[in-house]
């Protein structure tokens, strides 16, 4: 029994685990089945050992667990396909709430051995303060279930990357410090005077507010990431009302043409009867100059065809050669607004990218189409200037500081669709590949 004490102790990595993995168990980088299949049996043997090690060196266990706990989190980390700022952040969440119900343990280890001076010195929770621990680990992360698989893995899930992620990381570790600086240095100074009474309020205390500020978090992300995709689909609209205008002066001036075709039949034929040949040349160039010259159709997609309509209007507005095939059907397998975001980001990093280069090398090539059933294929290329930017595997802007937020964000997209996006440059060539998957 006295075995135990340590081993349970440092059990706590395994419902901290799990806890940490309902909120992300679509963006597991394997089945989840397979996943516990190892991951369980490694956390309970290496709990196993701490804890044997902890009673033959008769040591506490904050090393042992320390340790396991970094080890847990690097795990976490290398299991997941989600930014590391997503699961970094979600990882010292759980660490510092149950770093506070460590805090109430050691308060209620303090209550039970009240008058016991030779068990005070013990380097482990007694074995009834321990069991509780464990319940009340377990029993949170029963309750956090619901919470946890449906708001935060929205959150999660979303593509839209909550500039919130950058900074609320901060929170949970000034928790986790301040439940470290809590833990007094010797066993008797919770008995001197209302130590141990204040210890209790302080630790429940920094438990709820450590809860609250998560949920002020997540209802802060969910808002943004909530704005953000209204822009988006804002911006589609723009768009589309801007092709739609496009398609409707176009359609306009093709009335018109058919309209004077009568007449310019007539003149045609006065001038045939003249026999003036050139006359007709001059006459006919002119005509045809005035037949419009924009690509209505792309695809039969009409979402698709009115971001790559938009974009493609913008590119020989600034004389930029555009070069399409798309293949869309009107109904698609994947995600259509995710689709649209995809080729928008895409055909604006491209636009801006031919912007700064010289003009006899600008070109823009866009090819799109669907490969089986659940397939969407996508590729851009375009020439570049200048160098690119790149750290770990992520572009920066050109724009401004920091990281690009277009890539990323299609890098999101496809990962969230259980797809791949990859991105090569060379020679002044710049390719991105997506795959979406239905």
């Amino acid at each position: 029994m006295e075995l135990l004490r340590p081993i349970l102790e440092l059990g706590v990595v395994i419902p901290g685990m799990l806890l940490a993995c309902f909120p992300v168990k679509s963006s597991l980088k394997q089945p989840l089945s397979k996943l516990v299949l190892w991951l369980a049996p490694l956390l309970a043997l290496l709990c196993a050992a701490g804890g044997v090690m902890c009673y033959a060196r008769r040591m506490p266990t904050a090393p042992m667990l320390a340790g396991l706990t970094l080890l847990a989190v690097v795990i976490y980390i290398k299991t997941l396909r989600i930014s590391l700022w997503k699961s970094g952040t979600i990882a010292l969440s759980v660490c510092a709430v149950f770093a506070c119900i460590n805090s109430l343990a050691r308060a209620l280890n303090a209550a039970m051995l009240a008058g016991l001076p030779q068990a005070q010195a013990a380097p482990w929770f007694c074995l009834r303060v321990v069991i509780c621990y464990h319940a009340i680990c377990w029993l949170f992360a029963a309750i956090a279930y619901y919470p946890t698989t449906h708001s935060v893995r929205r959150m999660v899930e979303d593509e839209n990357f909550a500039q919130t992620w950058y900074v609320f990381w901060v929170l949970p570790l000034v928790f986790i410090a301040l439940n470290l600086f809590m833990i007094p240095k010797y066993a008797d100074t919770l008995y001197t005077g209302r130590v141990l009474q204040g210890y209790f309020v302080i630790c429940i205390a920094l438990l709820f507010l450590m809860l609250f500020f998560n949920a002020i978090f997540l209802l802060m992300a969910i808002s943004i990431n909530r704005n953000v995709r209204l822009q988006q689909e804002n911006q589609l609209l723009s768009m589309q009302q801007q092709r739609y205008e496009s398609l409707k002066a176009a359609i306009e001036e093709t009335r018109q043409a058919r309209h004077d075709l009568r007449h310019q039949l007539c003149q045609l034929a006065a001038l045939a009867e003249e026999g003036n040949l050139e006359k007709i040349k001059a006459y006919l160039s002119d005509a045809v100059s005035r037949i419009p010259s924009l690509e209505l159709h792309f695809c039969e997609n009409r979402a698709a065809d009115g971001v790559v309509g938009y974009y493609c209007a913008l590119a020989k507005r600034e004389q930029i050669p555009f070069s399409v095939r798309l293949d869309l059907p009107e109904c698609l397998p994947v995600d259509e607004i995710n689709l649209c975001l995809v080729l928008s980001n895409l055909l604006e990093n491209a636009l801006e990218a031919s912007l700064h280069t010289a003009p006899a090398r600008r070109r823009i090539e866009l090819t799109a189409y669907l490969h089986g059933n659940s397939l969407a294929l996508i590729q851009v290329e375009n020439t570049y200037d200048g160098v690119i930017r790149e750290k770990d595997g992520v572009f920066l802007s050109s724009k401004r500081k920091g990281d690009g937020v277009g890539l990323q964000s299609v890098r999101h997209i496809a990962e969230k669709s259980c797809g791949v996006s990859t991105v090569t440059y060379q020679d002044g060539l710049f390719c991105v590949k997506v795959m979406l998957c239905g």
